[in-house]
């Protein structure tokens, strides 16, 4: 079987993305999206854009668990209230200055 980047394959495993989508909203997760899986995988399993096997990513997808999933997203957020948090002290000093 022929390996490929993640990416090449991306609009290929679409439907595995849809399954794992209506998997994590059957168990509550309603406000999951594929794009959000998408990126947990690039960023939490595959790190990047490796060469794979279309079964390996067919796998990854599968075996994705939804605390894997929830542990990328609270990361997110964070970094996010990290980076609001900053940007607001930041604007605060600026108009302290004036």
């Amino acid at each position: 079987m022929e390996e490929k980047s993640v990416q090449q394959w991306k609009t290929l495993i679409e439907p595995a993305l849809h399954s794992k989508e209506r998997e994590f909203k059957l168990i509550g997760y309603e406000e999951v999206t594929t794009a959000d899986i998408w990126h947990c995988l690039e960023k939490q399993v595959w790190k990047g854009n490796p060469k794979l096997k279309l079964h390996e990513i067919i796998q990854d997808i599968f075996r994705l668990q939804a605390g894997t999933y929830m542990n990328h997203i609270r990361i997110g957020a964070l970094r996010t209230e990290k980076s609001d948090l900053m940007a607001s002290i930041n604007a605060l000093s600026g108009n302290n200055k004036t």
